[in-house]
């Protein structure tokens, strides 16, 4: 039933819009003088026994009870962009995909598991990109033991905040006891102002594969194995960046893979001592001008929620934030 509330607000809502992006605005509760009421903006994922659950474009979820609503509507389902180049959640998806491919993978109905030894969440977690060709209880099952034996916690990797993103599934799975981890954002910009950067990229050495040294400043690797190289040396074109530094360890590193339009770039690191000395902008660059000469127009890059001094040096670039990913954990594997 459609509800319509008193005043000149509606509700404009009702349960057969779950899935859907909303805007409602509800009684704030707060007890805070001049506080009255509160808006959320997200996709509607459930609304049973009074209460509303809407999944924010950063995966947070939002409870809201049915009674405290004065105002609620349908949305378009994602804002247009003001910059960068157009590209839909699903193709992002799949580029970012090759750029990080796994040591072993197997396909459940549209669903990708992967496996690498442990090395990274996005390499050891389900890409659940479709339907999985049984009920999900089901497909979550298979997906656990499949991890199980390979001794690894069943991660899966769930987008919201674009068009035809997961918000639905993330519910689904917090609803059966998943944990959300780690969420990071998928930012994109055009290609060509990276590459016109102001930016010493003499200092730059390109390279097809990585070595030791660049291992050194990348340290993300846990224990050294053929399963990191496997993964870092995936994707359709892939090129290493490093800067010379002292005591035979790289200044900076950064990771590019071009992959048709896109220029995807990773392990961007600088040593801590060397910051604020333009270094990551002329790695960046480098390897911009390699992508545009390979053909590419367009960028993408990942950065997690709490790493600000990487979002300023992007936005900088021209990078807007496309979507954001979260890593849920299977209950079993979180105790």
């Amino acid at each position: 039933m459609e509800i319509i509330g008193g005043g000149l607000l509606e509700v404009h809502i009702k349960p057969t819009d779950v899935g859907k992006r909303v805007s409602v605005r509800c009684l704030s509760g707060s007890g805070i003088p001049g506080e009255k009421f509160t808006d959320t903006v997200g996709v509607l994922t459930s609304w049973t026994s009074g209460v509303l659950l809407i999944t924010r474009r950063d995966g947070e979820p939002v409870r809201i009870a049915e009674s405290a609503l004065v105002a609620g509507k349908v949305i378009p389902a994602a804002p247009a962009r003001r910059r960068g180049p157009a590209a839909s959640f699903e193709e992002l998806a799949r580029v970012t995909a090759r750029a990080w491919e796994p040591v072993e993978s197997e396909r459940l109905g549209e669903w990708v598991l992967r496996a690498s030894a442990g090395f990274t969440r996005r390499a050891n977690s389900v890409l659940p990109l479709g339907d999985p060709g049984r009920p999900l209880d089901d497909a979550l099952a298979y997906a656990r033991d499949w991890y199980a034996r390979r001794e690894l916690p069943a991660y899966a990797q769930v987008a919201t905040g674009a068009e035809g993103t997961q918000e639905l599934l993330g519910a689904e799975l917090a609803e059966r006891g998943w944990v959300r981890e780690v969420s990071a954002q998928v930012w994109i910009g055009g290609l060509a102002p990276v590459g016109d950067l102001d930016a010493d990229t003499d200092r730059v050495r390109l390279a097809r594969s990585y070595d030791e040294a660049w291992l050194r400043r990348y340290q993300r690797f846990g224990t050294p194995g053929p399963h990191v190289g496997k993964v870092l040396g995936s994707g359709p074109s892939t090129w290493f960046a490093s800067v010379p530094g002292t005591g035979g360890t790289p200044a900076a590193i950064g990771r590019c893979v071009v992959d048709g339009r896109w220029a995807g770039f990773m392990a961007v690191e600088v040593d801590p001592e060397r910051r604020r000395q333009g270094l990551a902008t002329a790695v960046m660059a480098a390897l911009a001008r390699q992508a545009l000469d390979e053909g590419a127009s367009a960028a993408w890059l990942q950065v997690e929620d709490d790493n600000a001094a990487a979002r300023a040096l992007y936005d900088g670039m021209g990078f807007a934030v496309h979507h954001s990913y979260h890593h849920y954990r299977a209950p079993d594997a979180a105790e």
